[in-house]
């Protein structure tokens, strides 16, 4: 696997296509920090740590209101293929702040808003609305 937060995210977006409560994705470091700013910003329930098969793994519990998903849009920005970098004061509001920018910091995986205040740039994971 090359996109290890690609296969993730579309794996989040074919679940709630699908009406999943719960979707499953092979666990990492990364991973879990996606899912702690998506955990925070609101757009998922939570996640919780299982075994499938004798490797690690992540539970996504998906959102969702009024029967309709809390996740419109999520795009991923920084690809294997294209590596997209940005410095605090260029990071993109997402729908005139609406929805929210993932930065991969210095100083930890961090929400665009967050990495604007502490005043570091980085990668830009993926944007969620």
């Amino acid at each position: 696997m090359n996109d290890p937060i690609g296969d993730m995210l579309t794996r989040i977006r074919n679940g709630q296509m699908r009406g999943k409560s719960v979707v499953s994705t092979p666990a990492s470091k990364l991973r879990g920090w996606v899912l702690d700013v998506l955990a925070d910003e609101g757009y998922i329930r939570g996640y919780e740590a299982s075994e499938e098969n004798g490797h690690a793994a992540f539970e996504i519990s998906l959102k969702y209101y009024e029967g309709t998903p809390v996740i419109r849009e999520l795009k991923r920005v920084s690809k294997p293929g294209r590596r997209v970098y940005m410095g605090a004061e260029d990071i993109p509001t997402v729908r005139q702040g609406l929805g929210v920018s993932i930065v991969s910091t210095s100083k930890g995986v961090m929400s665009d808003a967050s990495a604007r205040s502490n005043k570091v740039g980085g990668e830009v994971l993926c944007t969620v609305f």
